[in-house]
Protein backbone atom coordinates (compact mmCIF):
# COMPACT_ATOMS: atom_id res chain seq x y z
CA UNK A 1 0.00 0.00 0.00
CA UNK A 2 1.49 3.36 -1.02
CA UNK A 3 1.77 6.26 1.38
CA UNK A 4 -0.97 8.91 1.04
CA UNK A 5 -0.06 12.07 -0.83
CA UNK A 6 0.97 14.91 1.47
CA UNK A 7 -1.82 17.32 2.42
CA UNK A 8 -0.69 20.65 0.92
CA UNK A 9 -3.13 22.70 3.00
CA UNK A 10 -1.87 21.09 6.20
CA UNK A 11 1.78 21.53 5.17
CA UNK A 12 1.15 25.20 4.36
CA UNK A 13 -0.35 25.73 7.81
CA UNK A 14 2.54 23.89 9.48
CA UNK A 15 5.12 26.02 7.68
CA UNK A 16 3.27 29.23 8.52
CA UNK A 17 3.12 28.30 12.19
CA UNK A 18 6.80 27.36 12.36
CA UNK A 19 7.87 30.57 10.62
CA UNK A 20 5.40 33.03 12.19
CA UNK A 21 3.82 33.59 8.80
CA UNK A 22 7.01 34.05 6.79
CA UNK A 23 6.55 31.16 4.33
CA UNK A 24 4.86 31.10 0.94
CA UNK A 25 4.85 29.22 -2.36
CA UNK A 26 4.87 25.75 -0.79
CA UNK A 27 4.67 23.01 -3.44
CA UNK A 28 5.59 19.40 -4.13
CA UNK A 29 8.37 19.00 -6.68
CA UNK A 30 7.73 15.31 -7.37
CA UNK A 31 5.65 12.39 -6.17
CA UNK A 32 8.29 11.09 -3.74
CA UNK A 33 7.79 13.76 -1.07
CA UNK A 34 10.27 16.41 -2.23
CA UNK A 35 8.90 19.72 -0.96
CA UNK A 36 9.88 23.31 -1.75
CA UNK A 37 8.97 26.42 0.26
CA UNK A 38 9.94 30.10 0.17
CA UNK A 39 10.99 31.72 3.47
CA UNK A 40 10.94 35.53 3.79
CA UNK A 41 13.78 36.63 6.09
CA UNK A 42 13.42 40.38 5.53
CA UNK A 43 14.53 42.33 8.60
CA UNK A 44 16.16 39.37 10.35
CA UNK A 45 19.77 39.45 11.44
CA UNK A 46 22.08 36.92 9.80
CA UNK A 47 22.32 34.80 12.94
CA UNK A 48 18.51 34.61 13.14
CA UNK A 49 17.95 33.23 9.66
CA UNK A 50 19.47 29.76 9.89
CA UNK A 51 17.64 28.78 13.10
CA UNK A 52 14.36 29.84 11.50
CA UNK A 53 15.09 27.79 8.37
CA UNK A 54 15.95 24.80 10.56
CA UNK A 55 12.64 25.11 12.46
CA UNK A 56 10.62 25.24 9.25
CA UNK A 57 12.44 22.26 7.76
CA UNK A 58 12.09 20.18 10.94
CA UNK A 59 8.38 20.95 11.23
CA UNK A 60 7.72 19.94 7.62
CA UNK A 61 9.82 16.77 7.79
CA UNK A 62 7.70 15.70 10.72
CA UNK A 63 4.63 15.64 8.47
CA UNK A 64 3.49 12.45 6.74
CA UNK A 65 4.67 11.94 3.17
CA UNK A 66 7.50 14.52 3.28
CA UNK A 67 10.90 13.09 2.39
CA UNK A 68 12.99 16.21 1.80
CA UNK A 69 12.47 19.96 2.20
CA UNK A 70 14.19 22.63 0.12
CA UNK A 71 13.96 26.12 1.61
CA UNK A 72 14.60 29.19 -0.54
CA UNK A 73 15.28 32.25 1.60
CA UNK A 74 14.39 35.64 0.18
CA UNK A 75 14.56 39.17 1.56
CA UNK A 76 13.51 42.57 0.34
CA UNK A 77 16.24 45.17 0.21
CA UNK A 78 15.82 47.05 3.46
CA UNK A 79 15.56 50.81 3.38
CA UNK A 80 17.01 52.33 6.51
CA UNK A 81 15.33 55.32 8.11
CA UNK A 82 18.11 57.88 8.52
CA UNK A 83 18.05 60.67 11.07
CA UNK A 84 20.78 63.21 10.33
CA UNK A 85 22.12 65.22 13.24
CA UNK A 86 23.65 68.42 11.89
CA UNK A 87 24.86 71.86 12.87
CA UNK A 88 26.05 74.93 11.08
CA UNK A 89 29.34 75.08 12.99
CA UNK A 90 31.54 72.97 15.21
CA UNK A 91 31.78 73.02 18.97
CA UNK A 92 28.05 72.98 19.70
CA UNK A 93 27.88 69.43 21.13
CA UNK A 94 26.38 67.77 18.07
CA UNK A 95 28.19 64.45 18.54
CA UNK A 96 27.20 64.26 22.21
CA UNK A 97 23.60 64.85 21.21
CA UNK A 98 23.79 62.22 18.44
CA UNK A 99 25.23 59.56 20.77
CA UNK A 100 22.70 60.19 23.52
CA UNK A 101 19.81 60.42 21.07
CA UNK A 102 20.69 56.98 19.71
CA UNK A 103 21.01 55.47 23.20
CA UNK A 104 17.72 57.03 24.33
CA UNK A 105 15.91 55.84 21.19
CA UNK A 106 17.24 52.33 21.83
CA UNK A 107 15.75 52.46 25.33
CA UNK A 108 12.42 53.41 23.75
CA UNK A 109 12.52 50.22 21.66
CA UNK A 110 13.78 51.66 18.37
CA UNK A 111 16.13 49.31 16.50
CA UNK A 112 18.76 51.97 16.07
CA UNK A 113 22.34 52.12 14.84
CA UNK A 114 24.84 54.99 14.92
CA UNK A 115 27.12 56.32 12.19
CA UNK A 116 29.92 58.81 12.77
CA UNK A 117 29.94 60.71 9.48
CA UNK A 118 32.28 63.36 10.85
CA UNK A 119 34.99 61.73 8.76
CA UNK A 120 37.82 64.09 9.67
CA UNK A 121 36.96 64.55 13.34
CA UNK A 122 35.35 61.34 14.63
CA UNK A 123 34.47 61.48 18.33
CA UNK A 124 31.70 58.89 18.72
CA UNK A 125 34.11 56.03 19.55
CA UNK A 126 35.17 57.94 22.69
CA UNK A 127 31.58 58.87 23.55
CA UNK A 128 30.42 55.25 23.15
CA UNK A 129 33.49 53.67 24.81
CA UNK A 130 34.50 51.74 21.69
CA UNK A 131 37.81 53.31 20.70
CA UNK A 132 39.63 49.98 20.76
CA UNK A 133 36.96 48.06 18.84
CA UNK A 134 37.53 47.38 15.16
CA UNK A 135 34.75 46.55 12.70
CA UNK A 136 34.86 43.18 10.99
CA UNK A 137 33.71 42.62 7.41
CA UNK A 138 31.18 40.30 5.87
CA UNK A 139 31.79 39.98 2.16
CA UNK A 140 32.17 43.53 0.88
CA UNK A 141 30.32 45.10 3.83
CA UNK A 142 31.50 46.31 7.21
CA UNK A 143 29.94 44.79 10.32
CA UNK A 144 29.06 47.44 12.93
CA UNK A 145 30.78 47.37 16.30
CA UNK A 146 28.70 46.44 19.35
CA UNK A 147 28.91 48.29 22.66
CA UNK A 148 27.50 48.15 26.16
CA UNK A 149 24.58 50.39 25.22
CA UNK A 150 22.98 48.16 22.58
CA UNK A 151 23.61 50.60 19.73
CA UNK A 152 25.80 49.12 16.96
CA UNK A 153 27.95 51.80 15.38
CA UNK A 154 30.57 52.57 12.77
CA UNK A 155 33.12 55.37 12.63
CA UNK A 156 36.36 56.13 10.82
CA UNK A 157 37.74 56.56 14.34
CA UNK A 158 37.46 52.78 14.69
CA UNK A 159 39.44 52.23 11.49
CA UNK A 160 42.26 54.78 11.70
CA UNK A 161 44.99 54.57 14.32
CA UNK A 162 44.33 56.67 17.46
CA UNK A 163 45.41 60.27 16.93
CA UNK A 164 46.03 59.74 13.21
CA UNK A 165 44.96 62.62 10.98
CA UNK A 166 42.41 61.50 8.38
CA UNK A 167 43.55 63.64 5.44
CA UNK A 168 41.03 62.63 2.80
CA UNK A 169 39.71 64.80 0.02
CA UNK A 170 35.99 65.11 -0.65
CA UNK A 171 35.47 62.12 -3.00
CA UNK A 172 37.38 59.75 -0.72
CA UNK A 173 35.48 60.99 2.34
CA UNK A 174 32.25 60.47 0.42
CA UNK A 175 33.16 56.87 -0.38
CA UNK A 176 34.06 56.26 3.25
CA UNK A 177 30.67 57.57 4.34
CA UNK A 178 28.95 55.30 1.84
CA UNK A 179 30.76 52.28 3.33
CA UNK A 180 29.70 53.24 6.84
CA UNK A 181 26.04 53.57 5.93
CA UNK A 182 25.82 50.67 3.47
CA UNK A 183 27.02 48.20 6.09
CA UNK A 184 25.64 44.89 7.35
CA UNK A 185 23.24 46.41 9.90
CA UNK A 186 21.23 43.27 10.63
CA UNK A 187 18.01 44.05 12.51
CA UNK A 188 18.70 47.80 12.68
CA UNK A 189 16.06 49.82 10.82
CA UNK A 190 16.91 53.37 11.96
CA UNK A 191 20.30 55.09 11.73
CA UNK A 192 21.32 58.19 13.65
CA UNK A 193 24.02 59.82 11.54
CA UNK A 194 26.31 62.39 13.15
CA UNK A 195 27.24 64.74 10.31
CA UNK A 196 30.27 67.00 10.29
CA UNK A 197 29.50 70.66 10.94
CA UNK A 198 28.71 72.94 8.03
CA UNK A 199 27.28 72.39 4.56
CA UNK A 200 30.11 70.81 2.55
CA UNK A 201 30.87 67.72 0.46
CA UNK A 202 30.09 65.07 3.06
CA UNK A 203 26.71 66.57 3.87
CA UNK A 204 25.80 66.80 0.18
CA UNK A 205 26.94 63.21 -0.45
CA UNK A 206 24.89 62.05 2.50
CA UNK A 207 21.76 63.82 1.31
CA UNK A 208 22.08 62.82 -2.34
CA UNK A 209 22.95 59.13 -1.94
CA UNK A 210 21.30 58.32 1.39
CA UNK A 211 18.46 60.79 1.70
CA UNK A 212 17.62 61.19 5.37
CA UNK A 213 14.04 60.86 6.56
CA UNK A 214 14.62 63.94 8.69
CA UNK A 215 17.23 66.12 10.35
CA UNK A 216 17.85 67.32 13.89
CA UNK A 217 19.73 70.61 14.07
CA UNK A 218 21.86 71.40 17.13
CA UNK A 219 22.88 74.90 18.17
CA UNK A 220 24.02 76.79 21.22
CA UNK A 221 21.89 79.81 22.19
CA UNK A 222 24.16 82.63 21.02
CA UNK A 223 23.47 84.57 17.84
CA UNK A 224 26.60 83.48 15.93
CA UNK A 225 25.78 79.79 16.35
CA UNK A 226 22.15 80.38 15.42
CA UNK A 227 23.16 82.13 12.20
CA UNK A 228 25.09 79.02 11.17
CA UNK A 229 22.29 76.72 12.33
CA UNK A 230 19.93 78.61 10.04
CA UNK A 231 22.26 77.81 7.12
CA UNK A 232 22.13 74.11 8.01
CA UNK A 233 18.33 74.30 8.11
CA UNK A 234 18.35 75.98 4.71
CA UNK A 235 20.51 73.23 3.20
CA UNK A 236 18.13 70.49 4.29
CA UNK A 237 15.08 72.45 3.20
CA UNK A 238 16.56 73.06 -0.26
CA UNK A 239 16.89 69.32 -0.83
CA UNK A 240 13.48 68.61 0.73
CA UNK A 241 14.70 66.81 3.83
CA UNK A 242 12.23 67.54 6.67
CA UNK A 243 13.56 69.23 9.78
CA UNK A 244 12.46 67.22 12.81
CA UNK A 245 13.38 70.12 15.04
CA UNK A 246 16.04 72.22 16.77
CA UNK A 247 17.91 71.40 19.96
CA UNK A 248 19.47 74.07 22.16
CA UNK A 249 22.69 72.76 23.71
CA UNK A 250 24.79 74.30 26.50
CA UNK A 251 21.65 76.09 27.64
CA UNK A 252 22.53 77.42 31.07
CA UNK A 253 25.19 76.46 33.59
CA UNK A 254 24.32 75.34 37.10
CA UNK A 255 27.16 75.99 39.54
CA UNK A 256 27.92 72.72 41.39
CA UNK A 257 28.93 74.74 44.50
CA UNK A 258 26.22 77.37 44.98
CA UNK A 259 23.48 76.09 42.68
CA UNK A 260 23.26 79.40 40.87
CA UNK A 261 22.35 79.39 37.18
CA UNK A 262 24.19 81.49 34.60
CA UNK A 263 23.88 81.68 30.84
CA UNK A 264 27.36 82.07 29.31
CA UNK A 265 26.00 81.45 25.79
CA UNK A 266 22.69 83.27 26.23
CA UNK A 267 19.26 81.80 26.87
CA UNK A 268 16.38 80.64 24.69
CA UNK A 269 17.95 81.59 21.38
CA UNK A 270 17.35 78.26 19.63
CA UNK A 271 13.75 78.07 20.82
CA UNK A 272 13.11 81.59 19.53
CA UNK A 273 14.81 80.75 16.22
CA UNK A 274 12.69 77.61 15.86
CA UNK A 275 9.51 79.65 16.28
CA UNK A 276 10.69 82.23 13.76
CA UNK A 277 11.46 79.50 11.20
CA UNK A 278 8.24 77.61 11.88
CA UNK A 279 10.11 74.55 13.21
CA UNK A 280 9.58 72.34 16.24
CA UNK A 281 11.75 72.95 19.29
CA UNK A 282 12.86 69.57 20.64
CA UNK A 283 14.37 70.71 23.91
CA UNK A 284 17.45 72.08 25.61
CA UNK A 285 20.48 70.42 27.18
CA UNK A 286 22.31 72.29 29.95
CA UNK A 287 26.01 73.03 30.14
CA UNK A 288 26.65 70.55 32.94
CA UNK A 289 29.83 69.15 34.40
CA UNK A 290 28.17 65.74 34.83
CA UNK A 291 27.40 65.48 31.11
CA UNK A 292 30.97 66.44 30.21
CA UNK A 293 32.57 63.99 32.62
CA UNK A 294 30.30 61.11 31.62
CA UNK A 295 30.83 61.79 27.91
CA UNK A 296 34.61 61.93 28.24
CA UNK A 297 34.42 58.64 30.14
CA UNK A 298 32.47 56.91 27.37
CA UNK A 299 29.24 56.71 29.37
CA UNK A 300 26.38 58.49 27.57
CA UNK A 301 24.16 60.09 30.24
CA UNK A 302 21.10 58.77 28.38
CA UNK A 303 22.21 55.24 29.30
CA UNK A 304 21.48 55.80 32.99
CA UNK A 305 18.80 57.20 35.25
CA UNK A 306 20.69 60.21 36.59
CA UNK A 307 19.22 63.70 36.00
CA UNK A 308 21.90 64.41 33.35
CA UNK A 309 20.15 61.97 31.02
CA UNK A 310 16.67 63.45 31.33
CA UNK A 311 17.03 66.13 28.62
CA UNK A 312 18.17 63.49 26.12
CA UNK A 313 15.26 61.19 26.99
CA UNK A 314 12.80 64.05 26.44
CA UNK A 315 14.33 64.91 23.06
CA UNK A 316 14.36 61.24 22.01
CA UNK A 317 10.69 60.89 22.94
CA UNK A 318 9.83 63.75 20.57
CA UNK A 319 11.96 62.24 17.79
CA UNK A 320 10.35 58.81 18.34
CA UNK A 321 6.90 60.42 18.12
CA UNK A 322 7.94 62.05 14.84
CA UNK A 323 9.06 58.67 13.48
CA UNK A 324 5.75 57.07 14.48
CA UNK A 325 3.76 59.87 12.86
CA UNK A 326 5.83 59.46 9.70
CA UNK A 327 4.87 55.76 9.46
CA UNK A 328 1.22 56.72 9.29
CA UNK A 329 1.61 59.10 6.38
Amino acid sequence: MTDPAPDIARLTATAAEASAGRTSGLRLLDDTGLLAVVLDVTGLATDERQPLEDRVRAALLNEAGVREVRVAMTAEKKTLTIIAVGSGKGGVGKSTLAANLAVALRRLGVRVGLVDADIHGPSLPRLMDSEDAKPASRGSKLVPVDNAYGVPMLSTGQIAAPGQAIAWRGPMAGRALEQLIDASWGAVDTLVVDLPPGTGDVQLTMIQKHKPAGAVIVSTPQDLALMDAARAVSLFEQVEVPIIGLVENMAGYVCPHCGGVSDPFGSGGAETAAKEMGLDFLGRVPLAMGIRLASDGGVPPAAGTDPQGEPFHAIAARVAAWLEARKGR
